[in-house]
């Protein structure tokens, strides 16, 4: 039971990250005999014991890369874990017949399968959706041989180097120096700092109980004086608009015009009226 569950556990880092490393460290690594060998049972004969022994002589490749992606703040055991998903795209995808190793096919798929989840989680708001800020994000600060933000010359050059617009690399570099604020201040914050987190200048205002009465208020007048308005025009005229505005199934101007023995364009003229006289009425 313990040999079965090995090589799943080694799939996933648990929470002691360094046994983790410790563990796949241990697996040899393929010699080029070896890997050709796997990955062509793998290809022609869909051998998934090969597939696994790929895939396991190559996890410490993926801790190698993961290490490369720590400075963004994510945990490095998740980035194992998405690096090793990648891995096995790869390893599905490997053609033995190209002439080249898995480690250099692999790499693609790992970095891709990191820099997606780098993307997803490293601000609450997507900092990058478009090829070029893709490339700008995980490019940029390595460009930026300080944290002071860039001159016009350096702008430049980092643009003609990625091969993108200069207003994206400002847009780039303004996303990169932002940061996320708890809506309700930090746990550990004291008076002194906690008065400028959000909670404290985005309050809901419709909560105010004088604005809710006085919401309230105007909407009970506009009802009223929407009340006399229509009490105010004749049978004819209340009974068009209502129909034609009130009804859950709204009347047409010809079947109104049949109901009244009257032209549709009459009718039109009689609802304009009416909206008008409403209208006045409502603004007295």
């Amino acid at each position: 039971m313990k040999s079965e569950l090995q090589p799943v556990t080694m799939m996933v880092p648990g929470g002691n990250v360094n046994a983790y490393i410790q563990t796949v460290n241990t697996v040899p690594v393929l010699s080029v005999e070896e890997e050709q060998e796997l990955a062509r049972r793998l290809y022609y004969q869909q051998d998934l014991e090969a597939a696994r022994q790929l895939v396991l002589s190559h996890l410490r490749f993926v801790v190698h890369v993961a290490r490369s992606y720590t400075g963004y703040g994510l945990p490095l055991a998740d980035l194992i874990q998405e690096g090793n998903v990648g891995l096995m795209k790869a390893v599905k995808r490997f053609n033995p017949e190209k002439g080249v190793r898995l480690v250099s096919f692999a790499v693609h798929w790992i970095k891709a399968e990191m820099h997606e989840f780098i993307l997803r989680n490293w601000r609450i708001v997507k900092v990058a959706t478009t090829k070029a800020q893709r490339k700008l994000f995980f490019n940029l600060r390595g460009q930026k041989k300080t944290l002071n933000w860039l001159s016009s010359a350096e702008a430049e050059a980092v643009a003609e180097d990625l091969g993108v617009d200069v207003v994206e690399v400002r847009r780039m570099e303004g996303r990169l120096s932002t940061y996320d604020t708890p809506y309700d201040g930090a746990v550990d914050a004291d008076d002194s700092a906690s008065f400028v987190a959000p909670v404290n200048y985005l309050e809901d205002h419709s909560a105010d109980p004088a604005r809710q009465l006085e919401t309230s208020e105007w909407q009970q007048n506009n009802e009223q004086n929407l009340h006399s308005a229509i009490a105010e025009l004749d049978d004819r005229s209340r009974d068009i608009l209502a129909s034609r505005w009130l009804a859950e199934k709204k009347a047409t101007l010809h079947q109104l015009a049949d109901k009244y023995g009257v032209s549709a364009e009459r009718i039109r003229q009689l609802e304009q009226n009416a909206m008008k006289k409403m209208k006045a009425s409502m603004q007295a």
